[in-house]
Parts: structure tokens; C-alpha cells; sequence
């Protein structure tokens, strides 16, 4: 059945009847508006990105388990959480990393689970099963990160040439104000600062003016935490007025901290001031960040350097966002001023540019390929169907793009890329309608219109035009169902193709066929080629060819048979592996970056070294422009770091150098081949035994935590860590295997201080406060109170606070084990020299009354004292390394050590403190240390006269006898009684009123070696400085009357007050051999000269 107009009607399929019905209709030239104009909305609209957007949730939960060895740490924290983690919905992997005192497991959800949901049902399996945690474990912290974390604009701020005065804590500041302002505009999400100081009022101890006025730490820490306090406290009434009333204020000034008064001492008010310093201070021991740049004369200059990072919001468009930072930096250069001119600001990261350029390259791409297509339409059939085409891609293309809007796609290489992909197939359905239509035009059937002929000529090819179309989208579609990050990273191919591939087909049987009856008008048709082939030129061309190979079997069969060899000669060029095969090729990028990862237990001051010879290696690379250092801390992180986690990067021993290379239109080398050149001059690079440098380049496809990856999995740590050892090796043997890494890394050296419990009883002390007082010197406490930033060995001087005991030091109550060869070996790294380390040992003028406790056999007696005493805190000062060995050695004088001390009265000296610890045990020295870290003038000390009675003592040298103050000057002298004491001798001797020493009775109970202070008959310690008291004796043992009495240093406390309170500073005291005690009762309260 046939109409005359249309052609025949039974066999026009849904091509056909496509086409008879919009060949004639006035809606298809607005639908075609109406399609352009979509298009052109989705192209303004979509947001421009470098990468695909992704969303790959991960949730870290830190736990800190202060105390807990890694190996108790798993069994009582980790694995509590990785089963309570794994069993979340949507979970796909977990992942875990324990290590002394800290615990983090980081839960990877399945791609494209909302980061938000994420969060929540981690955060609410987590309070639901909380008492599967062990009690006295904090609550875990969750965080959460995701692909719109990634910063976009990285800003480096750094002084100009010339400004050294401007320092990190200023460039903080003005980084804080930017990024305060940054922050308002819309669509900014996430800002950081990276290298930022932080400045903050700091109250540093002074610690032998804390134990002279008897002021404990936490007695200090806790005055300041209370006065910076403000709560409200309910509403007054005031008549008619209701008036809200608060208790406290806030601290503001250093002065107002000084001033606050502590407790009161021989009727004298001590002040914060008195015992501390307080004043504003910059922290920059934790990290170090730095620039480098080569200079107009050549040379590379290093500034400090702070950056400021900020994300986008998700579904914000990244060159828009860009846009708007930038022009707003430049407004704070400018009129508003708020960024001075001797401070540069750098623009190390710019995704927004980096991704308009990215999209505009591939445009370009895109319609260089239209109009390659257009071309060979134009050559090949004419110019009328070349015009059509020109329209119908487009067309095709924009619709694309309006359905990657709706779909939630980006505009990004990958998307682009997957319509330069469909360009050559989407074009098919059109020219597959339009050459037919000309060719059925040609024919000029009889009684046929122009319009009937092209409703013919679709529906002749309609259906296997479908059948095509349906056949690349089926090819396409299982790249969605590809699984990890893969899957979701190259999804916008087959979703964008299969997209242009159905566009195409409605386009090609709608709205070609009304283009070629408008195009063509009343233009006379297309005759067959010569000698009726038809094709026009490229069907000649196509026959030339042809023929000779057809004309006959032989040359058909040797034609088949150059196409098999030669399909299997290049299926051999992967084997050979002349043809490198990848899944997408390197992308030039305009940044590197150099991990940096030195031993465990490195100083931030070591990485920042290795970091800065790296960058420096590198700038000698033309193409490198400047770079950025960070030692403790991590530089901005891109989506591989994400994923890699390098934002957790926070210890001192792990660094980055982050470059930043020129413009890839200004290089003539790929960033992949600069990163090449650059490994092997880091290769010869002298670093630390240990330390692993990797340079990272930004992947061209979905990050991946390595490129190559071996998980070791066995029953206990120590056989996973030795077949890791094996596999290492086996990939630093394979010549193309570069920046092996493991994840274990080097074991630090610890120092673990075991409590003893009946040490603990025995000097009243609370193990969880000693335990408190033991923590890093670098710790902040609560309120604001620091400890002063030395090393923790500096500070053995800290007493636990509590009523009536003793107060002992803090081997007293600890036993080092294993871990005493660690803390020698950390001694001596702060100390920078072998020997002994003497600053625990203080020594302090006369107290109150004092209970005296020792031990006595199996029983304890107690007496009262008054007179001056030494403390020290560290059981065993000298190095081991440096002791004699055998007592035959220590009784030759000619084998002993020979030493020269410092300032005889180190009470007096530039370090007064400590209450009496341990008493006075040989006649050639105290349980004391070098005085040259107690004084500042100096002047010899001398040996003092021998203990009565002592065959071991040698010659006396020093001329009078003072008294009590000759307990202060023998004090100074205690490395050798140590010494000797290691050797096998019993040396120990007590000090009697005068001043003198009397050896000890033998023979006595055996002293517990790990504490020779302590256990034997005639250790005796005494309570803290403000336990009251008399001189009274009773009670005491009846056969030692040579026990320490009152003596006749009594009146130096009140000497030594009234000098630090008159001079305000210890150090400016008299030295102290020209002090004498005053042995009148009547002048307790003054020294004379």
C-alpha cells in the first residue's frame, strides 16, 4: 500500500515514520532551537573540572590510647573497631594503623555513598557499641574526607627579597585575615592553613624557682586555669532591672598573668611572675615550611613561608570559584592594602585555570574533528550535505551535554574525551540518511516526490541504523558496571557516548531529512558516477583500488594473507615490548612533589635539611619554577593524596617538597619526563641512612594507594615485617621498580618508666599525677600553661603534690628496664657530648623543719632536720659507658675521674631549687651533679676534707671549714661517689651538724641496685618545703646519733629569699663561696658577706 505523496507505508519501520512525520511539521525547526538552545545552557552551566568527580568517602576514627604498647593497642582497641566498622552498610574497606599510644582505623565506603550519610553511620555504629572500648580509652574522633576537600587555590605567602624581619607568625596573621575574607565568598568550602604559627601566651617555669618557694606544677597550671575562667552564675535584680551576673574573667595579658599571686612564703606574696615567664611566643618546633626560588642573580633564595589552601563546594564550578578567589586576592594587594607589599603571595595551585584549560583544549579538539568530518563530506559528496552535517553535530554534541547536566557529570577530560571518542560514530546515522537521500534524489523514480524519495531513503536504512546504534551502546554500558575507582572515574565514556550515540539517531531520522529538503531547495540532484558506479569521487577512488584486488582468487588470497600476518606482526610488538601498554597516558601536569620520609624518631630540623637539599636539586631543573618545603607537616593535598592519606603526614620525620613547574606552554619536556630526570638526581643525593625519597606525579587516571602493591598477611607482626623484608628486596632487585616503600617503617626508640607500686605507697605519691608530670616537656597543659621547650631530661625536677610523705624524685618510684639504655642514648643527643648529666642535681638553703623517713632493716624510723640539702631527681647521672669497672680501679687515685666544678654555693647560683631529696653520701661528694649548669660566673670547686675514718679518701684541698656550707660545696661532687658505688663499694657517709661526714656502718642490708638512693639503711628522704616542723629528735634510732640535726645553715632560706626577691633574678646573687652561715640564732633571718 502507497500514497503518491509519501511513498509506500508498510515497510517505513520507526525510522521511516520518524522522518514522515517531521520531514513537513512546523515544530521541528523549533525543536531544533530548542535543542541548540539547551545545549548552550548545559555547556554554560556545567561545571568545569580537571578530574571527574568522585565520591569516595573515607572516615578516619583516631583513637588516643595514651600508655597502650601497639601490640595491647590492637586487641583492646583496634580490633574492637575494625569489627564494629566492617559490619556498617556500604563498608568496602578497612584499613588500620597501630602504633604506640594512638590508633587510627579509616573506613573506605563503596563510590558514590554520600560523604555526609558516610560520616553519620560511623559515627552512630560507633556510640552504639562504645562499650566494646576498654574503659579509660576517649572517645574516638571521626573524620571524615572526600573529593571536595581537595583544595583548588593554594596561596603561598612569603616575604619579599629584602624583608628577613618579617617572620612566619606575620605571615600567619595576614594569611588568617585573607582567609577569614576568602571564606565569604560563595561556593568556597574548605580553608586551611599550612605553616601556620600560632601565637599564644605562654607561662614557662622557671623549675628551680618552682621547688625554691615549693610550688608545684600542677599547683601553677592549675592558679592559671582558675583565674582564666568566667561562667555565668545566674540573673540579679536591680530595682526593676534583671541583671545577668558572671564570675571571672578571661586573661588577655601577660600582666595580668604575672601578677596573679600563688601563695605566700616567710610572709612574702609570690607572684606567677616570681616563678615563671610570661609573654607572647611563636611555636616552631613542630613544623618548618619554607619557599625557594631562583633569583634574578642565579642563586636560590629560601623565606619562611605560610599557604593557604581552599576547596570548593560540591557541585560549584572550580574555574568560576577560582576566578572570584583570585580577583578578590588581588583586591587585598590593591586598594584595601590588607596584604602589605613586603609580602608576596604566590598562586602555587590553580585547578580552576588548569581545568578551563583543559576543557577549552579539548573543545578545540571537539570541533576540530567536526570540521574534519565536514571536510571529508564536503570532498566526498557534496556541499549541500557538508552544510547539513555542519549543523547535525553540533546538534548532537550540545544535546550530549545537556544529558550529562541532568545526569550529574561534569565537564572534564574524561567526559570530553568520551564525545571526541562517539564524534566518529555519532556521525555515521547522519551520513548514513544523508548519502542515501541524495542517492534515492538521484534515482528520480517516477511519480516520486523529493520528499517522498526521503522518507524512502530513511526508512531503507532506518533499521540497521538502529541495529548499529543499539550495538555501540550495548559495547559501551558495561564500562558503568566496572568496579572500585575505575569504574566511576571513566563512567562518563560510555554514559556520554551511549548519550550521543541515541542523540545521534533521532537527529539523523528527525531533524536531517527537513535540513536536506530546506538545504537543497530546487537544486538539480546528484547523477551516479561514471560508468554507473555510484560514490561520486571517493566511490572512484574506492573502485581503482578494489578491482585489481578482486579480479581474481590468487590475488584476493595473497591480500588476505598480507592482513593476517601483518594483524599478528603487530599483536607481537606487546609482546617484544616495543608498544607499551596503558590504561590512559601521562597528562602534563604543572606540579610534582617529593615525599619525604626519614627513620623514626628524626627531628623536624633533620627532615627540613633533607627537604631542603631536595628542592634545591631541583631548581636546578629549568623547568621548575619555585618550590615549596614542609618538614612536620604536609603541603596542600590533590586527589591522589586523598586517597593516599597525606594529610595525616604530621610527624617530625616526614616531609614534601611540593614544585611547582612552568607553564606547559613554556617547556618543551612533559612533566612525566621531568619527573624521570629529577629521580635520578635525588638518587645521588646524600641522606640519612633510612631515609626514602619518592617523587609523585599526579596520576592520569584514579588514584591508587601504589602502583604496585604486595599486602603481607601472617599470624604476628615479626614474621609479616621479615617476609616484607624479602619482598622489598625483590622489587629494589627489578630494575623498573622505583620508590619501594614499606608501611611499618623503622621502630623508634622508646623509654617506658614502669611504676612500682610499693615505691608508690612508700612516698605517698599518686601514680596517675606522676604519670601526669612525666609527660613531654613539649605537652601543653590545660589553660595555657607550658613547659619550658627544652628536653625532658632537663626537667627531672618535678614532684608529685600531695599531703604529708616525702617527696621523691623520679627514679624513686620508677624502674626504666629494658628502656634505661634508650634514655641514655636520648641524653646524650640533647646534650651533644658523652659524660654525665648533672642537671637534675639542685641544691636548695636551709627548710622548715623536716620529717626525715628511711629505712632501717625491715622497719622505717623518722626524724626532724633542718639544714640545707641536695636534690636529685635522676638516680644515676653519669653515663654507664664512662664507670669503672672493678673497686681495685676506684681506690687508685690515679684512675679517677678528673673533673673541675663550678660556683661552690649552687644554692645562691643563676638555678636555685629543689628540696631536699637525698642526703649527703660520701666525703668526696653528694648524690649531686656538675654546678656548671647551676651557676653562671664559675670558679673551681674543691674537694672536701675526708670522712673520718674513710681508707678510700683522698687528700683534702680545700683551706677552712664552714660548716653546713660545706654540704652545699661537697654537693657539687657526686659524680665520683657514684662511680664508686658502681664499683662495688659501699661509700656512703652522713652529714652531722657541723658540717662534717662520718662514715657509714657496715655491715648493713643489701641495696635494691636499680636505686642505690634508696633501701639500704641509711637512705633518708624529706618532705616537700611546705610541711611544718621543729628541730625535735625524737623518735629516733638510739644507735646513729650522728643523724643531720639542725646544723648551722639554717639561716640561708631566709638569705637567699630576701636576695632573689631584692634582685629579682637568682642569677644575680653573690657567688657563693663568699658567703658565710651564721651560726647566731639572732641573725636567722640575714647572711652576712
Amino acid at each position: 500500500m502507497s500514497d503518491g505523496h509519501h511513498g509506500p507505508t508498510g515497510a517505513l519501520g520507526l525510522a521511516g515514520h520518524l522522518t514522515r512525520a517531521f520531514i513537513a511539521s512546523p515544530l521541528t525547526p523549533l525543536l531544533l532551537l530548542a535543542s541548540l538552545a539547551l545545549g548552550l545552557i548545559a555547556l554554560v552551566s556545567l561545571p568545569r573540572e580537571e578530574e571527574p568527580q568522585i565520591s569516595v568517602p573515607l572516615v578516619d576514627i583516631h583513637v588516643q590510647a595514651d600508655g597502650l604498647r601497639a601490640e595491647d593497642a590492637v586487641k583492646l582497641v583496634t580490633e574492637p573497631l575494625e569489627t564494629i566498622v566492617k559490619g556498617i552498610d556500604q563498608v568496602e574497606h578497612v584499613y588500620s594503623d597501630t602504633r604506640d599510644d594512638r590508633v587510627m582505623v579509616t573506613a573506605r565506603f563503596e563510590v558514590g555513598t554520600d560523604a555526609d550519610t558516610a560520616i553519620l553511620r560511623v559515627r552512630d555504629r560507633i556510640l552504639a557499641n562504645i562499650d566494646r572500648i576498654p574503659v579509660g580509652i576517649p572517645e574516638p574522633l571521626v573524620v571524615g574526607r572526600g573529593i571536595n576537600d581537595v583544595a583548588i587555590v593554594g596561596l603561598t605567602f612569603s616575604p619579599v627579597a629584602g624583608q628577613a624581619s618579617i617572620t612566619a607568625a606575620d605571615l600567619t596573621r595576614i594569611a588568617r585575615e585573607v582567609e577569614v575574607r576568602l571564606a565569604r565568598i560563595e561556593n568556597v568550602g574548605l580553608t586551611y592553613l599550612i605553616g601556620a604559627t600560632g601565637e599564644a601566651l605562654r607561662v614557662a617555669p622557671d623549675p628551680e624557682r618552682l621547688a625554691l618557694y615549693g610550688i608545684t606544677l600542677q599547683q601553677l597550671a592549675g592558679k592559671v586555669q582558675g583565674a582564666n575562667s568566667a561562667a555565668p552564675a545566674g540573673n540579679l535584680r536591680d530595682g526593676g532591672e534583671q541583671v545577668g551576673l558572671v564570675i571571672g574573667e578571661t586573661l588577655s595579658t601577660p600582666e595580668e598573668i604575672a601578677n596573679l599571686e600563688l601563695t605566700a612564703r616567710d610572709g612574702r606574696t609570690v607572684y606567677v611572675r616570681d616563678v615563671a615567664e610570661v609573654g607572647f611566643v611563636s611555636d616552631l618546633d613542630e613544623h618548618h615550611v619554607a619557599t625557594l626560588h631562583r633569583g634574578a642573580d642565579g642563586e636560590v633564595h629560601r623565606a619562611p613561608a605560610v599557604t593557604l589552601a581552599l576547596a570548593k563546594r560540591a557541585g560549584a564550578n572550580a574555574v568560576l570559584v577560582a576566578e572570584e578567589i583570585l580577583h578578590r586576592v588581588e583586591e587585598m594587594q590593591g586598594r584595601e592594602g590588607l596584604i602589605p607589599d613586603s609580602v608576596a603571595v604566590e598562586i602555587t595551585r590553580d585547578y580552576g585555570e588548569t581545568a578551563d584549560e583543559k576543557a577549552n583544549e579539548l573543545l578545540f579538539h571537539l570541533a576540530l574533528a567536526t570540521v574534519s568530518i565536514v571536510a571529508l563530506v564536503l570532498f566526498a559528496i557534496g556541499w549541500r550535505e557538508a552544510v547539513v552535517v555542519a549543523i547535525v553535530i553540533p546538534l548532537t554534541i550540545l544535546l550530549t551535554l545537556f544529558a550529562a547536566y541532568i545526569m550529574g557529570y561534569t565537564l572534564n577530560r574524561v567526559s570530553l574525551f568520551a564525545l571526541i571518542f562517539s564524534i566518529g560514530i555519532l556521525v555515521d546515522d547522519a551520513i548514513v540518511v544523508i548519502e542515501n537521500i541524495a542517492r534515492h534524489w538521484a534515482m528520480k523514480r517516477e511519480g516520486q516526490s523529493r520528499f517522498g524519495a526521503a522518507v524512502s531513503a530513511v526508512a531503507e536504512v532506518g533499521n540497521p541504523t538502529i541495529v548499529a546504534t543499539l550495538t555501540v551502546v550495548v559495547a559501551l554500558l558495561p564500562m558503568l558496571f566496572v568496579s572500585g575507582l575505575m569504574g566511576p572515574y571513566m563512567s562518563p565514556i560510555p554514559a556520554n557516548a551511549s548519550a550521543a550515540m541515541i542523540f545521534s539517531f533521532f537527529v539523523a531520522v528527525m531533524i536531517t531529512p527537513w535540513l536536506m529538503l530546506k538545504v537543497a531547495g530546487r537544486a538539480p540532484t546528484h547523477h551516479e558516477g561514471e560508468g554507473g558506479f555510484p560514490g561520486g569521487r571517493l566511490g572512484r577512488v574506492y573502485a581503482a583500488v578494489a578491482r585489481p584486488l578482486l579480479a581474481g582468487k590468487g590475488r584476493s588470497a595473497l591480500f588476505l594473507l598480507a592482513v593476517v600476518v601483518l594483524s599478528f606482526g603487530s599483536l607481537g610488538l606487546f609482546y617484544t615490548k616495543d608498544v607499551t601498554v596503558k590504561l590512559l597516558p601521562f597528562d602534563n601536569k604543572s606540579e610534582l612533589s617529593v615525599v619525604i620520609d626519614l627513620p623514626e624518631g628524626a627531628s623536624v630540623e633533620d627532615t627540613d635539611a633533607v627537604a631542603q637539599r631536595a628542592a634545591r636539586v631541583a631548581l636546578e631543573l629549568p623547568e621548575v619554577h619555585s618550590a615549596q618545603t614542609h618538614a612536620g607537616t604536609a603541603a596542600a593535598f590533590n586527589f591522589n593524596g586523598l586517597v593516599r592519606h597525606y594529610y595525616l603526614r604530621e610527624g617530625p620525620e616526614m616531609g614534601e617538597v611540593q614544585l611547582n613547574l612552568a607553564h606547559k606552554g613554556e617547556r618543551d619536556r612533559t612533566s612525566h619526563d621531568i619527573a624521570l630526570d629529577l629521580r635520578e638526581r635525588l638518587a645521588a643525593l646524600e641522606v640519612p641512612a633510612g631515609t626514602v625519597l619518592k617523587v609523585v606525579e599526579p596520576p592520569p587516571g584514579p588514584p591508587v594507594i601504589s602502583t604496585l602493591l604486595a599486602e603481607i598477611y601472617g599470624p604476628d607482626a615479626e614474621t609479616r615485617r621479615a617476609v616484607a623484608e624479602r619482598v622489598r628486596g625483590a622489587f629494589a632487585e627489578v630494575p623498573f621498580v622505583v620508590d619501594v616503600d614499606d608501611s611499618y617503617g623503622t621502630r623508634p626508640r622508646r623509654l617506658r618508666a614502669e611504676l612500682q607500686p610499693s615505691d608508690l605507697d612508700f612516698f605517698r605519691v599518686s601514680g596517675g599525677r606522676r604519670a601526669g608530670d612525666a609527660a613531654p616537656a613539649q605537652r601543653r597543659l590545660d589553660g595555657g600553661l607550658f613547659a619550658p621547650r627544652r628536653g625532658t631530661a632537663a626537667h627531672p625536677h618535678r614532684h608529685g603534690a600531695r599531703a604529708g610523705g616525702p617527696g621523691a624524685g623520679r627514679a624513686g618510684a620508677l624502674d626504666p628496664g629494658a628502656g634505661q639504655r634508650f634514655a641514655r642514648r636520648a641524653r646524650r643527643g640533647r646534650t651533644g657530648r658523652r659524660g654525665s648529666d648533672h642537671r637534675g642535681a639542685r641544691l636548695v638553703p636551709d627548710l622548715p623543719a623536716q620529717w626525715l623517713r628511711r629505712h632501717h632493716g625491715d622497719r622505717r624510723v623518722g626524724r626532724r632536720l633542718r639544714g640545707a640539702a641536695l636534690w636529685h631527681a635522676g638516680g644515676r647521672g653519669p653515663d654507664r659507658g664512662d664507670g669503672l669497672a672493678r673497686g681495685d680501679a676506684a681506690r687508685d687515685p690515679s684512675q679517677r675521674p678528673a673533673r673541675e666544678h663550678r660556683a661552690s654555693l649552687a644554692a645562691l647560683g643563676r638555678r636555685v631549687g629543689g628540696h631536699l631529696g637525698h642526703l649527703p653520701r660520701h666525703g668526696r661528694g653528694l648524690c649531686g651533679g656538675a654546678a656548671g649548669d647551676l651557676h653562671p660566673r664559675g670558679g673551681a670547686v674543691r674537694q672536701l676534707p675526708p670522712a673520718a675514718g674513710d681508707p678510700d679518701a683522698g687528700a683534702a684541698d680545700l683551706p677552712g671549714d664552714h660548716g653546713g656550707a660545706l654540704a652545699l660545696r661537697g654537693a657539687l661532687l657526686g659524680d665520683l661517689d657514684d662511680r664508686l658505688h658502681r664499683a662495688g663499694g659501699d661509700h656512703r657517709a652522713q652529714l652531722d651538724p657541723a658540717g662534717r661526714f662520718h662514715p657509714p656502718r657496715r655491715p648493713g642490708p643489701a641495696r635494691d641496685r636499680r636505686y642505690p638512693d634508696r633501701g639500704g639503711r641509711h637512705a633518708v628522704q624529706a618532705d616537700p618545703a611546705d610541711r611544718a616542723g621543729g628541730d625535735d629528735r625524737g623518735g629516733g634510732d638510739p644507735r646513729r646519733p650522728d643523724l643531720p640535726g639542725a646544723g648551722d645553715i639554717a639561716a640561708l632560706r631566709a638569705a637567699v629569699l630576701d636576695r632573689v626577691d631584692g634582685s629579682g633574678d637568682p642569677g644575680g646573687l653573690p657567688a657563693g663561696q663568699d658567703m658565710r652561715p651564721v651560726r647566731d640564732p639572732a641573725f636567722a633571718g640575714r647572711a652576712r658577706r
